[in-house]
């Protein structure tokens, strides 16, 4: 019949239109990230794909599957950081790329795909992070030491990092870079005052998972929690600062995610473990905690704005309440600060000089100072500074601070 193709043409159409999908798949970059602790490998990818993730041993190696992709002219191989003593690529017979990282050192791996976003397209993404010792079944309790005045702890998270750059300003400044040498800043300060230690979540160009963040401040006993961003939106003109606590909703989320696993919440809340609770005592434990934890993390963030309405312009003259993740610590009073809008040309260009970097630290340092002076921990230096002199040490600047620690 005029018009219709032959069953063996109809036969190779199809075959041929089932075969596109494996030849249209590009890997058009491999990207490695290193931190102390984890080790991110990204593969950049042309459309979304199925991959296959193993773990061998005896040498340690991780092996990445893709089925029917292939390489784009001109990638290279990434040098070997971290955990990765060496990345290799190859196209078996079968038709899948194949990656092989060659381990250092043993390591946990876990893959995602991601969906495109305004920096990347499709993105293969493996994690690796260090073993934990085969007899840590539960967290390993951690116990601050002798209360007689003891340094507070003050963990500093600058956002993003790694091949998450975050927000991008008009000429090309990354919000990663710029929250980065906020953070350093800040340390700087809070280290060089008397009775204050600082942490930071992460002190290089990585990523550190947003539950690790929580983790690490967790693990170092932090008073006060500090993640600190710079905002993007698409009216240009906007700008200000903002500081953001947990909201209801949010804290109700992770009650709930504690609970289900409360048997691996040993020391939770002030070394009260919920894994041999009743639920209904295990709750009520866990909401005074956090209730305490967001009446804290109120006082604090309304400090930290009023010393960030006196250095410049405020977008949100009140505290804000958002579902953030690295807000959900049960236990550790904490805040989140949009430093500025990174979108406003502007203030981008005053985010990028050390000078801006220097003045938004100052202004969260100065209030988290006055936070601890008004509401002094028992048993810390700054609860004996506070109420054996009427004067208060004298607060750092960029200038005079010592060195951030880790």
């Amino acid at each position: 019949m005029k018009g219709l193709l032959p069953h063996c043409c109809l036969g190779l159409l199809f075959a041929t239109v089932l075969l596109q999908p494996a030849f249209a798949l590009d890997v058009r970059d491999v990207r490695l990230w290193a931190g102390p602790d984890n080790t991110r490998v990204v593969v950049d990818l042309s459309g979304s794909a199925q991959h296959s993730l193993s773990v061998l041993h005896n040498p340690e190696r991780v092996v990445l599957d893709v089925p029917g992709a292939h390489l784009s002219q001109g990638v290279h191989t990434p040098a070997g950081a971290g955990a990765v003593k060496q990345v290799r690529m190859s196209r078996n017979p079968s038709g899948n790329l194949r990656v092989v990282l060659d381990l250092s050192r043993p390591t946990q791996a876990k893959s995602f795909l991601t969906r495109p976003n305004a920096h990347y397209g499709y993105r293969l993404v493996i994690d690796l992070g260090v073993v934990a010792p085969a007899r840590a079944d539960k967290p390993i309790r951690v116990k601050h030491a002798p209360a007689d005045a003891r340094d507070l702890m003050i963990a500093i998270d600058a956002g993003h990092g790694g091949e998450d750059p975050g927000a991008i300003g008009k000429n090309g400044t990354r919000e990663k870079d710029i929250v980065l040498g906020v953070a350093r800043e800040l340390a700087l300060m809070i280290n060089a005052e008397p009775g204050m230690k600082a942490m930071l979540t992460r002190s290089g160009d990585y990523f550190v998972p947003l539950r690790d963040r929580m983790r690490r401040a967790r693990a170092q006993q932090a008073d006060l929690f500090v993640s600190i961003h710079a905002d993007a939106i698409r009216d240009r003109s906007i700008d200000g600062s903002s500081v953001y606590i947990l909201s209801q909703r949010g804290a109700t989320d992770e009650a709930s995610r504690w609970l289900a696993e409360r048997e691996n919440a040993s020391d939770l809340i002030g070394g009260v473990s919920l894994d041999d609770k009743d639920d209904v005592l295990a709750s009520v434990l866990l909401d005074l905690s956090q209730s305490a934890s967001l009446n804290a993390s109120q006082v604090a963030a309304e400090r930290v704005l009023h010393q960030l309405t006196q250095a410049g312009e405020v977008r949100k003259h009140e505290v804000q309440q958002a579902r953030f993740m690295v807000l959900k610590s049960p236990d550790i009073p904490s805040m989140l600060i949009e430093t500025a809008y990174i979108s406003n040309p502007q203030e981008e260009q005053r985010l990028r000089t050390p000078m801006q970097q220097a003045r938004l630290a100052a202004a969260i340092h100065r209030g988290v100072h006055d936070y601890f002076y008004a509401n002094p921990p028992m048993g810390t230096r700054i609860a004996q500074l506070a109420s054996g002199s009427s004067a208060r040490p004298v607060l750092a600047t960029a200038a005079t601070a010592g060195g951030a620690g880790e």
